[in-house]
Parts: C-alpha cells; structure tokens; sequence
C-alpha cells in the first residue's frame, strides 16, 4: 500500500482514483506514514507568492517536508517525491537528470530545496527515496488553474467564453506537456520498477509550441475569441525558461509508453 500525501490535488487525486485499491489517503493535518511506501506530493504551485505571502513556499515545500521526514527514520522507508520541470531552470534542452539545476522563483527554488533535504535525510538514516520531476500536466479535472497554474488549460477555457486569450511571444515558446494518466501511470512505473535513491523525469520528451496548442483548441472550439501577443513581463522571465523539454530515456528505459497524445489532450479539454 502507497501512503498518498496531497491526494487531494490534481495528480494526486487522479492517482489515487486510478490505483484505490493500492492507496491510502494521508489526512491534510497528518504526518506520520500509515504505510512504508510514501508518495509525497505536497506543494505550492507556482512562483507568484512572493508577492502575496513570502514564507508561503517555505512553510508548504520545506516545512511540512521535514515534519513528515521526522517520522521516517526506519530504514524499510522508500519515500517517492514529486517535483517539478521548474528546477532545471535555463538549461541545455532537452534537461536530463544529470543537469545542474539553476532554478529562479520561490516556488522553484523551494522545490530544489526539498529534493537536497529530502536526499541528505535519507543517506543520514539509510532512507530510500526516488524524485521524480514532471513536465507540464494537462487534462480534465483540474479545478484550480490560472493564468499562474496551468496556464495553457485555463486560456482553453476562455476561448471556450469567446473572450481575447493572450499568449507571449506570438506563441513561440515550448512546453513538454502529457496527460495526467499517463503522468500518474508513469510516477506508478517508477515506484514499482525505478532504481532507489534516484532522479527520473516524467514528460513526452516532445516540445510543443504553447501557440500550437491554442491554436488547435480555438478550431476545435470554433471560438470567436481574439488571440493577441505580447511580451512576457520581466517577472515572468526571471522565474521561468522561455522553452522547455525534458530528456525522459530513463524512463523509457523502464518501459514507459505514452498513451494520449498533445492533440486528444487538447480536444478531450475542449469538449468538457
């Protein structure tokens, strides 16, 4: 059995529905594992809180983290940590894991952060442990995106209200972006077949432009909506790479096989 924290969000929600008889739920306010298995995916999710609540990324990404690593001392432990794209920062595309990460923004900066302790913890005590970084997670379900978290699916929904969609850079840059099944039956790959004490990515491997994607969504929807350009702000820059892919022959390697291409991503959002 799979102790899930943050099964409550996007992908943890998703995984636990698709593996219930594999799971349990790890309440909100609960530290302790109920079982030696852990998939952690407590987190921020973007790098805006600077400007709202500064520790927010702290107290959520490394706080929390080290309350639950303190019960986890017991060597059978094999914790199973999900980050982010987002600490490679600018890097030599596609990133492998081997890269030196160069993240910028709290949130990546904190989950980089979280990965170092999390590693430092278990070589202390003997722990197991595997982090898996995840390109761009698309698909239905998501209650909560913005223009700050999953960006691409919430300009899908605004051409679905025929209201102008902004896209910078006349929708040139590239994500690597994968079905949120296939993110979770990929994150299911590596803990049953991933070595120990390793990095995996977990994306396509593919760059698609961002400009693409909107635009395949607009015919789809036959959307009345105005699709403008403009510059990316300068915060927007510091904290993000304009383009995006990772390398994923490690998980290749394990016998992972992408099910759901960008284009049924696309229309499966358009038509809900």
């Amino acid at each position: 059995m799979i102790s899930v924290y943050g099964a409550s969000g996007f992908i943890g929600s998703r995984f636990c529905n698709l593996y219930p008889d594999e799971v349990v739920k790890q309440d909100r306010d609960e530290r302790k594992p109920r079982t030696n298995d852990i998939l952690y995916l407590i987190s921020t999710v973007d790098n805006y809180n600077i400007h709202l609540n500064i520790t927010l990324d702290v107290e959520t990404n490394l706080k929390v983290l080290c309350e639950v690593l303190d019960h986890c001392r017991e060597h059978d432990i094999t914790f199973n940590f999900i980050s982010s794209w987002f600490v490679y920062g600018e890097q030599q595309l596609p990133a492998s894991e081997e890269a030196h990460c160069n993240p910028t923004g709290f949130y990546s900066i904190t989950k980089k952060a979280a990965e170092d302790l999390l590693i430092s913890f278990c070589r202390t005590y003997d722990v197991n442990y595997r982090i898996m970084r995840l390109c761009s997670v698309m698909g239905n379900g998501d209650t909560k995106t913005s223009s700050k978290k999953n960006a691409l699916t919430n300009m899908i929904n605004t051409l679905k209200k025929d209201e102008e969609v902004y896209i910078y850079d006349n929708g040139t840059p590239l994500r690597d972006v994968m079905h949120i099944n296939d993110v979770c039956a990929a994150i299911k790959l590596v803990m049953e077949k991933g070595n120990l004490n390793d990095v995996y990515n977990i994306g396509s491997g593919q760059p698609t432009a961002i400009g693409d994607i909107v635009g395949k969504a607009k015919l789809y929807l036959d959307s009345k909506s105005k699709i403008q350009s403009r510059e990316a702000p300068e915060f927007h820059k510091i904290v993000q790479a304009k383009d995006f892919w990772l390398d994923v022959t490690k998980l290749k390697s394990l016998g992972f096989q992408q099910t759901i291409s960008t284009d049924d991503i696309v229309k499966e959002l358009c038509a809900n």
